[in-house]
């Protein structure tokens, strides 16, 4: 007979975390709604204080719609250059106790401390040795849940936040699901959720009463997998290193459609600076370039160029977005914009081979400015011709950040 499974997943989650950072630099806005995004009509929530929450608040919605539910918010611009240290730092906390850490994103990720029991204590010690270095390290909390798998795990750190600590044992997963709105679990999305409550399920535990059967046929597969989950039934487990950037990507949306070329030009060269930062951070170089351009109303198109060597530095990466701007926005009549974004794509490691004649002072150039804004913030240093009216401030405030993939 083999013994039920014990709490040893964990979902740790940093809370409200770019908040959480500028309440660090501006403790004096503690307690008030505040909203890392734009306010304008492009603008896009980035992350809300729980204050701002109460309010209707939330991450994704457009800034003008959070503006009119909470008039009294304060919007700040997002400053990546300032959370990507802390988020490392946190990852970094957690690889002291597994190596079975599974990254969920810059502030989130699940661990498997099996076998670690006898070095650090059971899963709720571990999580809650966790919080605490995030709290005396970083100066931020995070909430945690602790499971026998993911998804669950997953579930009950959203019911701790903020600053909580949920454990869920063995043969308690439905019970703990049973009273929780549907949009709880993981996989109900809005038209889900609708399609759902026209059968009368609005919790959990309504979704878990339906005979596996019954969703199947109304549902198909997707049916099968809601009615394990809504019991907490999940099997996949937690995979080291999965979660790791594929791509860095920026991209801004402008207040008004920008048509002046020497503008978008010189907001590619900012993107272009701001990825190489990444990419040396991170010892990547990229084989492929990619290019995201919208028009109004709401044109997209993309383009890509794999070059002949790896890319890292912020000249090579201009060059390839600019040709690639260059030719498709010709291509279309060289239309205002109102979306324009470069990426680097198809990383590997970084291995720097200099061509004939070529010297080390543009990667210590570009070194110089990533270590400036790292330390003061991205708008400490920009090109001037990134200073026009009308261009919104690099980071979320202007609906403009990182992108990992």
């Amino acid at each position: 007979m083999s013994a039920a499974p014990v709490p040893t997943v964990i979902h740790v989650d940093l809370d409200a975390f770019f908040v959480s950072m500028e309440l660090l630099r501006h403790p004096e806005l503690r307690g008030q709604p505040v909203i890392v995004g734009g306010p304008g009509a492009r603008g896009v929530v980035s992350t809300c204080s729980y204050e701002a929450r109460t309010f209707g608040v939330r991450s994704g919605m457009p800034g003008s719609r959070a503006k009119q539910l909470c008039p009294q918010a304060v919007f700040l611009p997002g400053d990546y250059s300032f959370y990507a240290p802390a988020s490392r730092a946190f990852h970094a906390i957690l690889r002291d106790y597994t190596p079975l850490v599974e990254p969920a994103g810059a502030d989130e990720a699940y661990l498997d401390v099996r076998g670690c029991e006898r070095l650090f204590g059971d899963g709720a010690d571990i999580a809650a040795e966790i919080r605490r270095r995030v709290r005396d390290e970083i100066g931020i909390t995070a909430s945690a849940g602790v499971s026998a798998n993911k998804l669950v795990s997953k579930v009950a750190s959203d019911a701790g936040k903020p600053d909580g600590l949920v454990v869920v044992h063995a043969g308690e997963e439905a019970a703990f699901f049973a009273p929780r709105p549907i949009r709880d679990l993981p996989m109900v999305g809005p038209k889900t959720a609708e399609a759902l409550a026209a059968i009368g399920v609005t919790t959990i535990g309504d979704l878990a009463a339906i005979p596996p059967a019954v969703l199947e046929t109304r549902f198909g597969r997707h049916g099968r997998e809601l009615a394990d989950r809504a019991r907490g039934i999940f099997d996949a487990p937690v995979l080291q290193g999965r979660g790791e950037a594929k791509s860095v990507s920026r991209e801004i949306t402008f207040e008004r459609d920008e048509p002046d070329q020497a503008r978008l030009r010189a907001v590619i060269r900012g993107q272009a600076e701001r990825i190489a930062a990444e990419l040396a951070d991170s010892g990547k170089s990229a084989r492929t370039v990619t290019l995201k351009l919208r028009f109004p109303p709401f044109e997209t198109l993309t383009r890509s160029l794999t070059v002949a060597r790896p890319v890292s530095l912020a000249d090579e990466l201009f060059e390839a977005g600019t040709r690639l701007f260059e030719e498709a926005w010709t291509r279309n009549g060289r239309r205002p914009v109102r979306l324009l974004g470069i990426g680097a794509a198809n990383l590997q490691e970084r291995a720097r081979q200099l061509g004939l004649g070529e010297t080390l002072e543009a990667d210590r150039l570009s070194g110089a400015v990533a270590e400036v804004r790292a330390k003061f913030g991205e708008g400490a240093l920009r090109r001037a011709a990134e200073l026009g009216a009308g261009l919104p401030r690099y980071g979320a405030g202007g609906g403009m950040g990182p992108r990992l993939e």
